[in-house]
């Protein structure tokens, strides 16, 4: 399993995943579940992955070979808008269900893998997309300025009590972290290293790109940080006055 969040605000994108892969207790590895595509200049789009890693890496070697959409074969470097990166996707998973789902069902495994696309083609809004295992798929809006794949439950409350689309990049990156915290505490499914991209709206190139390792200061102050937080505001509430003393 992993976890991957992507924050949808006024002035851009953060994208965190874990680069955790559990085929077993005794096999465990490490693989990216980030892939972008970028022109510097003229697009970034990142996709993240959760689930069967056969089928997300599937997924993105048909997107580089290319995926037929309404009679025409596209990549991600030549689709003229994020919906239709959306769309081309959501062809490219429907695809591998066609080639591998009887397969997988005769073993009895599911057709599982979710996606998270973002990113921005020069002259379209910047957009942020989570693609279900059936190749339809939902956007961020500023109602909902968030969205999560994988093991989600552990860092959604803080996002829920936090984000919005006036956070700012630098928060939303402390709030992804925290987030990814919470998840690391609580699911050994979802391990170091993580991979996190920031994005600011009209650059149409990577703002930031980084593995943060177990070893990383900042990472390792919030997590202590956010731990020492938690304990004071647990102390400081009052005890209520109709339990005995």
């Amino acid at each position: 399993m992993t976890y991957c969040v992507g924050l949808y605000l006024k002035q851009g994108l953060v994208l965190l995943s874990d680069t955790r892969t559990n085929a077993g207790v005794d096999h465990i590895s490490t693989f990216s579940k980030m892939h972008v595509e970028e022109v510097p200049g003229e697009r970034m789009i990142a996709m993240l992955s959760s689930g069967n890693l056969a089928i997300s890496q599937q997924v993105w070697s048909r997107l580089q070979e290319g995926v037929w959409l309404d009679g025409e074969r596209h990549t991600l470097r030549d689709v003229p808008s994020m919906f239709r990166a959306a769309q081309l996707i959501g062809a490219a998973v429907r695809a591998v269900f066609e080639a591998d789902g009887p397969s997988l069902r005769a073993q009895g495994f599911s057709f599982d893998v979710a996606l998270l696309l973002g990113g921005q083609i020069t002259g379209q809004p910047m957009r942020l997309f989570m693609i279900y295992a059936a190749g339809n798929f939902i956007e961020a809006t500023e109602d909902t300025p968030f969205l999560q794949i994988g093991e989600h439950k552990y860092g959604k409350p803080i996002l829920d009590r936090v984000v919005t689309p006036d956070t700012t990049l630098v928060d939303g990156v402390k709030l992804s972290l925290i987030s990814m915290d919470s998840t690391l505490r609580s699911n050994l499914t979802v391990g170091m290293p993580l991979d996190l991209l920031v994005y600011r709206e009209g650059g149409c190139c990577a703002t930031l790109r980084k593995r943060i390792t177990e070893d990383e200061p900042y990472f390792r102050s919030v997590r202590e940080g956010w731990s020492n937080s938690l304990r004071e505001a647990y102390r400081a509430m009052p005890v209520p006055d109709w339990v005995p003393t």
